[in-house]
């Protein structure tokens, strides 16, 4: 196995400016407060083509970042949280996204929640949970026409992978050891599909039971790989959040696989 085998957060984060090592070609940029990190190996790894896809999904990914986002007082999301505005007037991709975050709500028990408690007993209205894989979902598509070309397009360490390359080996995802950051505690094969991680690693205190609003101690980590990121990412919140239960939940999903690091560092595959 070479660093031009495996792509993870570390990796793809370090490529300040487009380039070509090993046959991958990789560009990044900073996007919806996160490093959104792009590798292409294949036909049309470099060129005008992989130019106008690359620029084609930020622009997905900045559209995205204006309605949705909480730290921008303009954005929709802003607006509906201080009933600034209706849901009925707002674009129609907000009552998808919202939908969206009620199913999840409804599948994990409760233990993935857009609405969480918030200071002075208020309801804060928080879809980022679901807007970054619903956001990099679309945005992947940019790519779709480039033929013979493998993608992966990560946000934040959270990748859709595609392998279009004739030949190609697919893509292998590093997955990081919480305890230890930089080092890997598993490789995973991806050819067409999503992994995401969920953990407290690099952002200790962002992820809150919604149930209780409480931050989870149980789990270091807890990665998935699915269809697609909307719901691999759903899935590792919810996981993390359920804490002790979560090897029992995941494995009642169906076409996911992963790995769950618990807080003594212990690996479980499911």
């Amino acid at each position: 196995m070479t660093t031009a085998d495996v792509v993870h957060p570390a990796v793809t984060a370090a490529a300040a400016h487009p380039g070509h090592a090993g046959g991958t070609a990789r560009r990044v940029e900073h996007v919806m407060g996160m490093p959104i990190s792009l590798a292409l190996r294949g036909r049309h790894a470099q060129g005008p083509r992989a130019d106008a896809a690359w620029a084609a999904a930020l622009a997905e990914l900045r559209r995205a970042d204006a309605i949705f986002s909480t730290y921008r007082a303009d954005s929709w999301v802003s607006r509906l949280a201080r009933a600034d505005a209706r849901l009925g007037d707002a674009p129609p991709v907000v009552t998808e996204v919202l939908a969206i975050a009620e199913e999840a709500r409804r599948q994990s028990d409760g233990a993935f929640d857009v609405r969480r408690p918030g200071p002075w007993r208020r309801t804060v209205l928080d879809p980022s949970g679901v807007v970054k894989g619903w956001a990099v979902d679309r945005a992947a598509r940019a790519f779709d026409d480039l033929e013979g070309t493998d993608v992966c397009l990560s946000a934040g360490g959270d990748m859709v992978c595609r392998t279009r390359a004739v030949g190609s080996r697919g893509w292998r995802i590093g997955v990081e050891a919480p305890h230890h950051p930089g080092r890997l505690v598993a490789v995973v094969p991806v050819r067409d599909g999503a992994v995401a991680t969920s953990g407290l690693a690099h952002r200790r205190g962002h992820l809150v039971d919604p149930r209780t609003g409480l931050v989870p101690t149980a789990l270091a980590s807890v990665t998935v790989v699915g269809p697609d990121l909307v719901w691999a990412d759903i899935d590792a919140t919810a996981a993390f959040v359920l804490g002790a239960d979560a090897l029992r939940w995941l494995r009642t999903r169906c076409c996911r696989t992963g790995l769950v690091v618990d807080r003594d560092g212990r690996s479980h595959l499911f």
